[in-house]
């Protein structure tokens, strides 16, 4: 079983439940309340990015980053919202992006720092001068690097692992690249209106200088130019979207040439090695990833029905893709800690005889974990949710699963 694992981040190895008789399958209902603007499409799939990101730091699965590449979803569909609300003045528009952005980071911080702290993490733990140390605590409050964390951590038995600390910053680096192209996009935006053919593949073309080795960083350094390296074409792409470009070219055009151009980006990753002389996983290889985001984003973004409704087949599922949308920061923010403490509890039954000695199966599955964190993610969006709410201004909800509206009978 392995542990949450993102892009820099390789930390040690790491659903419903039946309750009863199968109860027969869902019947359609009434269409959940739709909130106006809203495009439902672009919602299904950062729902989809988010549930395959779940997956990938639960199991590690090195297809998974090909056959979805959710980061690259993600940071177009961000493109894509940033370049709409820059219609309104600039430094409201940051400001607010700024504000529904940090106070998450924050909840998570007055949390997770002090209980590393707690557990011994110290400026001389970590190899810092004590200025330095408490210095970089600031980044806790403006990601403009990745915060700091204590690790090896002695960890909360039959809860969290020694390595809880990493696990929780793990996600910070998608705040961090989120947080520059909010701040750049302005410039970005006023750049690709006037020479899109340049500024859109610029990200791209970057990687390869990156790949090649040309430009020597410091490490914190390195980690925030390749984040927005990888990801930039795609941010970009979402604005592009936003602003109607795709539309002049012929809806033909990209899926006739775009999968030739990810599939050879793709065996030339593959038929390379990593680091360490393995054989290289998409991840390995900024240009690789960078290309493939791309052009799965753009033939997503090609293909995009603009949904103002959910069509009948998706209705039933409408409510939970809300919600997902509702809270994506906070299950992004804390899946990593759901995962290993439900990793950390299924451990825990491995000491009642009963289920060791005749389901050993059953606790030694990849799934279980990953079938109880779900509920564990479910309790994270009651803990800490409430603070997207407040941060958008909005009157907090514990759990804000949309409403259905009520049928025309029954209303009457």
């Amino acid at each position: 079983m392995t542990a949450p694992a993102h892009p820099g981040y390789a930390p040690p190895g790491t659903g419903p439940f039946d309750s009863g008789p199968a109860a027969p399958g869902p019947v359609p209902g009434p269409p959940v309340r739709a909130v106006p603007g809203r495009d439902r499409y672009l919602d299904l799939l950062r729902a989809l990015a988010l549930v395959r990101v779940v997956f990938l730091h639960m199991f590690a699965w090195s297809w998974l980053p090909i056959v979805f590449p959710s980061m690259g979803v993600m940071f177009a569909l961000a493109g894509s919202l940033m370049a709409r609300s820059l219609a309104r003045p600039t430094l409201s528009v940051i400001r607010g992006r700024l504000r529904r952005l940090l106070p998450p980071l924050w909840l998570m911080g007055v949390i997770a720092v002090p209980g590393m702290l707690l557990q011994g993490w110290s400026a001389a733990s970590s190899g810092h001068s004590t200025a330095g140390f408490w210095g970089r605590m600031l980044l806790w409050i403006l990601p403009l690097s990745d915060p700091p964390y204590g690790d090896p951590l002695p960890g909360v038995h039959g809860l969290l692992d020694h390595a809880w600390g990493e696990h929780a910053a793990g996600p910070l680096w998608y705040l961090r690249a989120y947080l520059w192209f909010v701040l750049l996009s302005p410039l970005l935006l006023r750049l690709m209106r006037k020479v899109p053919w340049l500024v859109v593949p610029a990200p791209m073309l970057f990687c390869v200088v990156l790949e090649l080795g040309y430009v020597d960083l410091r490490p914190e350094l390195y980690s925030i130019v390749d984040g927005l390296a990888i990801y930039g074409s795609c941010w970009l792409l979402g604005m592009a979207y936003q602003e109607g470009m795709l539309n002049r070219f012929p809806r033909y055009l990209a899926p006739s040439v775009v999968p030739f151009v990810m599939a050879a980006a793709l065996w030339w990753t593959l038929n390379g090695t990593n680091d360490v002389g393995g054989p290289a996983t998409l991840e390995d290889s900024t240009l690789g990833q960078a290309v493939w985001s791309f052009g799965f984003v753009l033939l997503l973004l090609n293909a995009s029905p603009s949904w103002d409704e959910w069509p009948p087949r998706l209705r039933r599922w409408g409510g939970l893709i809300s919600l997902l949308n509702s809270r994506a920061v906070t299950v992004y923010l804390w899946h990593n800690l759901a995962i290993t403490a439900a990793i950390s509890l299924i451990g825990l039954t491995w000491g009642l005889p009963l289920l060791a000695e005749n389901v050993p199966w059953l606790l030694d599955s990849e799934w279980l974990p990953m079938l109880l964190a779900w509920p564990l993610i479910g309790l994270c969006i009651v803990a800490f949710g409430w603070i997207e709410d407040v941060a958008a201004k909005r009157r907090p909800r514990l759990f804000p699963y949309p409403r259905q509206i009520r049928s025309a009978a029954h209303r009457r």
